[in-house]
């Protein structure tokens, strides 16, 4: 994904994509150490997009990331449960 794109993104958005980025990096880690994966430049790929939607987050003076993604983590995995 490149900056253009993130920073076309809403702030609830950015949330979701870094949710969704953070997710996909577990994954890929798991997959790495199973020794299943297929394209191991993926992990570093995902890791930069994790850094752009950072960034541009802080840009944006978005403060408390991380209690916001906690929260939206909390969010998605009741509703996954219901």
């Amino acid at each position: 994904m490149k900056v253009a794109e993130i920073r076309e993104l809403k702030i609830e958005e950015l949330h979701a994509e870094l949710h969704r980025l953070r997710r996909h990096l577990f994954d890929l880690r798991s997959q790495a150490v199973t020794e299943k994966l297929e394209d191991p430049t993926q992990l570093g790929k995902t890791k930069h997009d994790v850094a752009r939607v950072l960034t541009v987050l802080n840009e944006r003076g978005e403060s408390d990331v991380e209690p916001k993604q906690m929260h939206l983590e909390a969010v998605l995995s009741r509703g996954s449960a219901g």
